[in-house]
């Protein structure tokens, strides 16, 4: 057998993909991102799936190649970044369902001292008038993650109420501040006790760890050492409040993602009532986005749905990340990347989210 590298290979780098779906990925890596797993289903049955590239590829922010480049599997594990906000907003809505929590409600009820006009609606839509991000780890270098949760739920509106649509971290953390509350359980507790580990989604959930699965993300300094992310949150206010937030956290793999992303496309059971789910992928009338927004999720956005167009939902990550469904041709899309190692800014990943959701529509 020969051990030439195949076509566009690198010696020491792992073999390409011979399909349609693995060709996409193949043109990405390593220009995109150094490693990248996706699947479509139709009909709910896996119609393509690929992986490529290297969980690991670079030591520094230079570029300088690993001497130990593991290659990426169906089964590597991957940060997902703001993917994590659909987890959230199944558990919130899971709540709801009980009674808990009400969608329109004061979330003053729960954290005293909030603008009463800020309501779990507003917060799943970005309406709430809260600032994109806050960088509580710099405010507060010295503080515990309680302290600076604390520091972060006096955030002040600087923005209008009720609309225009202003996307922000920092309100999807108080939404899970709020899961929290009203579940009377940590956000990772409740997100396997009422999704992951009812869907048997054993790879899915924050925090985990050194494994040999997880694909690298950033080079950074200011973690404790420096050196290439890898098992820990990539984003840093995720990082500052312990590594579990509303908004970034979860890690999961490509099989696991379209499990969960399967469930909400078939009406959300055994997670979710199907008027649950049709709440959250209805339109909730956020003016001002490129997109429509349900609860949680962008209806129609155009940097991740490609040619599938308008009626598809879902949402992506920073980390290069993406869940896309697609109720009307019954198919749903996973790509997971780490498009951000070994530094972020990198060009591609929305034509590559693109090319894999004009795969997705080939088959359907």
């Amino acid at each position: 057998m020969s051990d030439r590298p195949g076509r566009g290979q690198r010696r020491g780098e792992p073999a390409r993909s011979p399909d349609r779906l693995g060709a996409i990925l193949d043109d990405a890596v390593p220009r995109v991102c150094s490693a990248a797993v996706a699947l479509i289903a139709v009909d709910g049955a896996v119609a393509a799936a690929a992986a490529t590239g290297a969980l690991v590829r670079c030591t520094d922010a230079d570029g300088t190649l690993a001497a130990d480049r593991p290659p990426a599997r169906r089964d590597s594990i991957f940060d997902l970044a703001s993917v994590s906000k659909l987890f959230t907003t199944a558990v919130l809505l899971s709540l709801a369902e009980e009674g808990r929590i009400a969608l329109d409600e004061p979330a003053a009820a729960w954290i005293p001292g909030l603008d009463r006009r800020i309501t779990l609606r507003r917060l799943l839509t970005h309406t709430a008038g809260l600032t994109p991000t806050r960088r509580i780890d710099l405010e507060l270098p010295a503080a515990d993650p309680a302290e600076r949760m604390a520091a972060l739920l006096t955030t002040p509106i600087t923005h209008p109420v009720g609309g225009p649509y202003l996307y922000s971290d920092v309100g999807m953390i108080m939404a899970g501040r709020l899961a929290e509350l009203a579940g009377g359980a940590p956000l990772d507790v409740l997100v396997r006790s009422r999704v992951t580990g009812v869907l048997g989604l054993a790879d899915t959930g924050y925090r985990p760890g050194a494994q040999a699965r997880v694909a690298a993300t950033e080079w950074k300094r200011e973690r404790p050492g420096p050196g290439c992310v890898r098992g820990e949150v990539h984003d840093e206010t995720a990082y500052a409040l312990g590594g579990v937030a509303g908004h970034a956290g979860v890690f999961a793999t490509a099989d696991d993602l379209l499990a969960f992303g399967e469930t909400l496309r078939l009406g959300g059971g055994p997670v979710l009532r199907p008027e649950s789910v049709a709440e959250m992928v209805r339109d909730q009338g956020a003016e001002g986005a490129a997109f429509r927004h349900g609860l949680g999720v962008r209806i129609g956005d155009p940097a991740i749905t490609g040619p599938l167009g308008g009626g598809a939902y879902g949402h992506s990550g920073f980390t290069g990340t993406s869940l896309l469904i697609d109720p009307a041709r019954r198919v749903t899309v996973v790509l997971l990347t780490n498009a951000v190692h070994p530094v972020r800014g990198r060009d591609g990943i929305r034509e590559l989210r693109h090319s894999v959701a004009a795969e997705a529509l080939r088959l359907a």
